[in-house]
């Protein structure tokens, strides 16, 4: 479709020149001799492209403009002026106009100005879709959960997610850490600004402070040029700061500051700069115990700390397998080109009982290799890896012996306290720290 131009000019030669100009280049072009007019025509119709004198009669150019900017934000303005009315172009500009022509009036030149218009309105619209795109990807019915426990932490999510406050992820590897952080980012009041997400375990310590602040010029041996840091670049938006429990003391006393400060000081800089940036921080690790032991600040626990969400492993939201199962399989045979359709019900039943250490990410990774290797559009037991297809010896011993809760929970403690922390030992339990520890006493169990 032809964009189109509507032409506000009470010069009737030029109005026809610059008229018979745009229609030859295949645009679609309405007049107006003064701008009560085009105001009548723009109510009634869309128009890519306004181009329009300053000297009208009536209301001028300028105050067409506002007038316009007012009531259609979107549409773009060209402004043309006499030599003798440059600093009201210059007004003209500031009131939002895209740029100005000087008579007389080249038509290559406007030719080129209003090419150049449509291209940048192009790639805002395309920007906008992009934006709203994102924003769909990340909404709240991505977070798949029909258990309670996930039901619970996406109305959780849904509270806090326009709060200003710092957030902390606490879960296992694989349980979607990234996913809760960029649900919170673009559902926020921050979604039209960054989301940056940084895993602290995967930068060197030696680059990580430069990648987080920036840095001067001749800071170190190879910095030729100022660089931003990424802290700087997500000013307005989020950061999401991954595996933080890998943080060395020295960078957890510089992020404390930041965090407490909104200020940041480039590596080798004197100079601080102020920044406006909320905190998703997540770990896999007991962050409590890293305190408690020294290992990561007590401030800065507190800092990151304000709202807590605690992602489960998969196995303790075994009604969800079903669904996050079934959505990668529609996910990954879209995206393979592969129709496979379905799981059968020997296939499901494995993926239900199976452990799943590495969470949901490893859901993901079975699925996706199960549909390459299927045939004739379904996944049998026979496409899955020969992990899944064992079941767990722990599980069929206690099975097989059928051993009572206390027995279950005595060896349940001797075959798993060294592969698990405190706390995740107790939460598999469903008991609490405190219990533990004094079942252990009672049963005389040390940890190695």
């Amino acid at each position: 479709m032809a964009e189109r131009i509507l032409i506000v000019e009470d010069e009737e030669t030029l109005c026809a020149s610059l008229k018979r100009v745009f229609l030859r280049d295949g645009y679609e072009v309405e007049t107006a001799d003064n701008a009560e007019l085009a105001l009548e025509i723009l109510d009634k119709d869309i128009y890519d492209i306004v181009i329009t004198d300053i000297i009208l009669p009536g209301i001028n150019g300028i105050e067409l403009l506002k007038r316009i900017k007012e009531k259609f934000p979107e549409h773009v303005v060209i402004i043309i002026t006499a030599y003798a009315s440059l600093e009201t172009a210059v007004e003209a500009l500031r009131a939002g106009a895209y740029d100005y022509v000087v008579k007389p009036i080249i038509h290559e030149e406007i030719k080129q100005i209003v090419k150049n218009a449509l291209r940048q309105k192009s790639l805002h619209v395309e920007n906008i879709l992009l934006k709203k795109q994102i924003k769909r990807h990340y909404d709240f019915s991505k977070i798949i959960g029909e258990s309670n426990i996930m039901q619970q932490i996406i109305n959780e999510v849904k509270k806090i997610s326009d709060a200003r406050s710092n957030v902390l992820l606490l879960g296992e590897t694989g349980t979607g850490k990234e996913l809760i952080a960029r649900a919170i980012h673009f559902n926020s009041n921050r979604a039209d600004k960054p989301f940056l997400p940084i895993n602290c375990s995967a930068i060197p310590e030696n680059l990580l402070e430069s990648e987080l602040f920036g840095h001067v010029k001749g800071a170190f041996t190879g910095a030729i040029t100022s660089k931003k840091g990424l802290f700087e670049e997500a000013n307005g938006g989020t950061i999401f700061l991954d595996e933080i429990g890998d943080l060395s003391p020295s960078l957890q006393s510089k992020l404390l500051r930041a965090i407490e400060d909104h200020e940041i000081r480039p590596v080798g800089g004197t100079q601080g700069i102020k920044v406006n940036i909320r905190f998703i921080s997540a770990t896999n690790k007991n962050i409590e115990d890293a305190v408690k032991y020294g290992s990561f600040r007590e401030d800065l626990f507190y800092r990151i700390n304000v709202i807590t969400i605690k992602l489960p492993p998969l196995r303790e939201r075994r009604e969800d397998i079903d669904l996050l199962a079934k959505y990668f399989l529609q996910k990954y045979s879209s995206e393979l080109g592969k129709p496979i359709n379905s799981i059968d019900k020997e296939a499901l039943e494995m993926l239900k009982t199976y452990h799943w250490p590495g969470n949901i990410r490893e859901l993901q990774n079975i699925i996706e290799r199960a549909i390459l290797i299927a045939e004739n559009g379904i996944i049998k037991a026979e496409h899955l890896p020969d992990g899944i297809k064992a079941k767990d010896p722990f599980t069929l011993s206690a099975i097989n012996d059928k051993l009572s809760i206390e027995d279950y929970t005595k060896k349940f403690i001797q075959r798993y306290q060294n592969e698990f922390n405190e706390q995740q030992l107790a939460d598999m339990l469903g008991i609490t720290r405190k219990s533990l520890w004094e079942k252990r006493k009672k049963w005389g169990i040390t940890r190695e």
